[in-house]
């Protein structure tokens, strides 16, 4: 049986910037800023940071992990392109990761349903809806960005919400689910890089990495740019998934 991969990963998807370093199937070191700085200008000094806490020295990483959104469209940019330098200078495979799975595995083991919620801005939040299927997630809909109304339009059981969406609209949670919606602990509504590496790990081990080059932001929208672009164009109708019962 071969060892665990060593793993670094990253997760700069929102203002939170984290670092993990995960070694022999566990989390070994973690670096974690909330800051409203660009994550540029501290995003190395973290990752040498890391490395020195695991002992562990750059070349003996053997594959890397990386956040790929939904999330800040600069934020995504800045950690990406950091792994795909990182790894390419290396030669090593990568393995992108959801930033509202990780966040959603964070709350296992939990007998409901769970649902990630991430600030999309613009009146919209990022959503993902999975449940705990044996000690992992299983998604019960695709990703979506969508008003908070349209996203808790399908949930009629318990439901245990995490991220900085749900934390900043709680109350409007509250008042549309009542006693359907609980909340996880606020420190787990922040993105964790220790959580990307858990779930990257099955990936590494079972040499299903893929080449840095072929990483990409999932962004779930277009940027201002192309919103501009494309107004006024048909094609504006969403999609909510039917109700569920997690």
């Amino acid at each position: 049986m071969q060892p665990a991969p060593r793993i670094l990963a990253v997760d700069t998807a929102t203002r939170c910037c984290s670092v993990a370093i995960r070694a022999g199937g566990r989390l070994a070191a973690e670096t974690t800023v909330v800051s409203e700085q660009t994550h540029s200008i501290h995003l190395m000094r973290m990752i040498r940071e890391t490395l020195r806490m695991a002992e562990l020295d750059l070349p003996l990483i053997d594959g890397f992990a990386v956040a790929i959104g939904p999330g800040s469209f600069t934020g995504l940019r800045i950690g990406i392109s950091t792994v795909q330098g990182l790894a390419f200078a290396g030669g090593k495979p990568c393995a992108g990761v959801s930033s509202l799975e990780a966040l959603a595995s964070g709350c296992l083991p939990w007998p409901h349903g769970i649902c990630a919620l991430m600030d999309a801005r613009k009146g919209e939040v990022y959503v993902g809806w999975y449940r705990d299927g044996g000690g992992r997630l299983e998604p019960l809909a695709p990703e979506r960005v969508l008003p908070l109304e349209e996203a808790l339009q399908p949930m009629n059981a318990p439901q245990l919400f995490v991220g900085d969406g749900a934390e900043r609209l709680r109350e409007r949670i509250r008042t549309m689910l009542g006693g359907l919606a609980e909340f996880a602990p606020p420190e787990r509504s922040l993105a964790r890089a220790g959580r990307v590496a858990r779930l990257a790990q099955p990936l590494l081990a079972a040499g299903q990495g893929v080449d840095p080059q072929l990483l990409s932001p999932r962004y779930l929208r277009a940027s201002d740019a192309e919103r501009h672009l494309h107004r006024g164009r048909a094609g504006n109708a969403r999609e909510v998934p039917e109700s569920f019962h997690p």
